[in-house]
């Protein structure tokens, strides 16, 4: 195990908190938990393709940051039928 899984685990600790606002709070801070949730998953996704010294692994970040962008404005466009 090196540095770099090390600091996937320790990251994994950080998705709790945007889990909870996603499950119990205002459509806004629902918003905000999703995509504080996906850029924390998207560097977790970097993480382990350089633990696991596996460079096809980045592109699963990279797919999971541009649709998480236009999922974070899909939902943000519902949401404002209701502000």
């Amino acid at each position: 195990m090196n540095a770099w899984l090390v600091s996937a685990a320790v990251l994994l600790v950080a998705l709790v908190p945007c889990a909870v606002t996603c499950l119990r709070g205002k459509p806004t801070d629902r918003l905000v938990g999703l995509e504080m949730g996906s850029i924390i998953l998207t560097l977790e996704f970097i993480l382990l393709a350089q633990g696991f010294h596996r460079v096809p692994f980045y592109d699963l970040a990279v797919a999971l940051a541009l649709l998480s962008f236009g999922g974070g404005l899909v939902f943000a466009r519902f949401l404002e039928r209701w502000l």
